[in-house]
């Protein structure tokens, strides 16, 4: 677990650096489609998504649209000393913001699609993740970016990883269905607006 200096560190904003809400609004407004939604995700939401992650096992961990980095911290708090947290972003924005506020050297902010995963993970020295976390709305997406994440994603998880995604649409699992056999659902009602929540485990 981190030490509480090295969260307070991470948590630092410097000066002239807008705070996360200001940063999600204009990213929301200059993106939409990529980010889905105007307002960050709960905290309710984070620990219900993260619960069934094992920690323990976790070396590699990739999240897809990471924005203001609202899971980041959370999942860095959680991570063992020697494991990796890859953010992938399409917003080079975004990306400024993560390397100007979160200070760790288990953190890797990169500008690019989660299609090319397997390619990014490769750049860093790993040949598979634990686990893959996406927020990215996959309805909205453009057409054929979703079935390419999702086939990406399945051959980058090792066996025995998942795919961690929350939405506000159920159809995720469209994309989920053609590569996961085992997907567990829930919903996460303490969130704005309400999220489902899979976990796609590849065995």
């Amino acid at each position: 677990m981190a030490s509480s200096s090295t969260a307070a560190r991470r948590a630092r904003r410097p000066a002239g650096i807008p705070s996360p809400a200001q940063m999600f609004f204009q990213g929301f407004l200059k993106h939409p489609v990529m980010v889905g939604s105007i307002i960050p995700s709960s905290d309710k939401l984070i620990r219900n998504m993260l619960g069934p992650v094992d920690w323990d096992q976790c070396k590699l961990f990739v999240e897809y649209g990471p924005g203001v980095g609202t899971f980041c911290r959370p999942i860095l708090e959680r991570m063992a000393p020697d494991a990796t947290l890859i953010a992938i972003d399409t917003n080079a924005d975004f990306i400024r913001y993560l390397d100007a506020t979160i200070v760790d050297p288990r953190f890797q902010a990169v500008e690019g699609s989660a299609a090319d995963v397997a390619t990014i993970i490769a750049d860093h020295g790993f040949a598979h993740a634990d686990y893959i976390l996406s927020g990215l709305p996959f309805s909205t997406l453009p057409a054929g970016i979703g079935p390419a994440i999702a086939a990406a994603t399945h051959a980058t998880l090792r066996p025995g990883g998942a795919f961690l995604v929350y939405q506000f649409s159920p159809k995720v699992k469209d994309f989920l269905t053609p590569h996961w056999q085992r997907i567990d659902h829930d919903m996460e009602w303490w969130n704005v607006p309400p999220a489902q929540l899979y976990w796609a485990w590849k065995d």
